[in-house]
């Protein structure tokens, strides 16, 4: 199945609790076929003829890929299901959000990604509305939480800059999106100040652009310099590396677009 070439069943960390759960009701029609077509690792990875060095040596590295499968898997319905939450902030599913949703997944991951990706968030729908609402939000708490557990910081604010730029789709951010992406932000554990830089992203401004700093353009050179080097750190696309090419690569865009901003302020300095 095509489907298996973007994101599979397996999740490692974040297979079982809350996340699991709802990600067995988004991905249970695959399931499945993808375990059907995964080879026994036991026939595998221990080969006549292969002396036992070789063999632990190529368990060692499937056990690697796994991992990173699964990490993989976890990072890419994590995106999925917190933007199913913020689109849905506003009771309202909006063909601009969905659109700027398909239209990245489309970009970094291919058409395939995109399509699968579109079905996923409308089975998402469904189970909010089968939920409800209060029920739900306590679910994204969960989940939320196990995020925290099994992904990097860096992988969670690339999570929150994705969302962001969801509430930025219609041209409108609305106060009930800033407030979910915020609580979001919250119990992955990250800074609710992460949110008010990510939202200034991709203005020409120059207020804007202290602002995706998180400095006052009263800063000394030196505040400015030590905010640049801090968010171009924690931002930078090598930190997702390991996620594949393709999350790197939209951590690419975000990572140009703080620069952009840096820039701006050289500019207005003589830096």
């Amino acid at each position: 199945m095509a489907f298996a070439k973007w994101i599979g069943a397996f999740l490692g960390l974040l297979s079982g609790g809350p996340f699991g759960a709802i990600a067995g009701y988004a991905l249970g029609y695959v399931f499945d076929d993808l375990i059907s077509n995964r080879t026994d690792l036991t026939t595998r990875d221990f080969e006549p003829g292969r002396t036992s060095s070789d063999n632990t040596r190529r368990t060692t590295y499937t056990q690697r890929g796994t991992q990173q499968e699964g990490e993989r898997n976890s990072y890419l319905f994590s995106l999925l299901l917190l933007s199913s939450h913020i689109i849905m902030a506003d009771q309202k599913i909006m063909h601009s959000e969905m659109e700027y949703v398909r239209r990245t997944l489309r970009n970094n991951f291919g058409t395939a990604a995109e399509t699968q990706g579109n079905e996923i968030l409308l089975r998402l729908f469904e189970k909010h509305k089968s939920m409800g609402t209060a029920m739900w939000n306590q679910q994204i708490l969960q989940c939320c939480y196990q995020m925290t557990g099994a992904m990097s910081v860096e992988e969670r604010l690339q999570l929150i800059a994705f969302l962001c730029e969801i509430a930025k789709a219609d041209g409108t951010v609305a106060q009930v999106e800033v407030d979910r992406i915020r609580d979001i932000a919250t119990w992955l554990g990250i800074s609710t100040n992460e949110v008010d830089k990510l939202l200034h992203l991709g203005s020409n401004k120059l207020e804007d652009a202290y602002k995706v700093l998180g400095v006052a353009p009263t800063a000394t050179d030196d505040e400015v310099k030590k905010a640049y080097r801090q968010m171009a750190l924690q931002y930078h696309p090598d930190k997702v590396a390991t996620l594949g090419d393709d999350v790197k690569a939209a951590a690419e865009k975000k990572f140009k677009e703080i620069n952009a901003a840096k820039e701006l302020i050289w500019a207005a300095r003589g830096l």
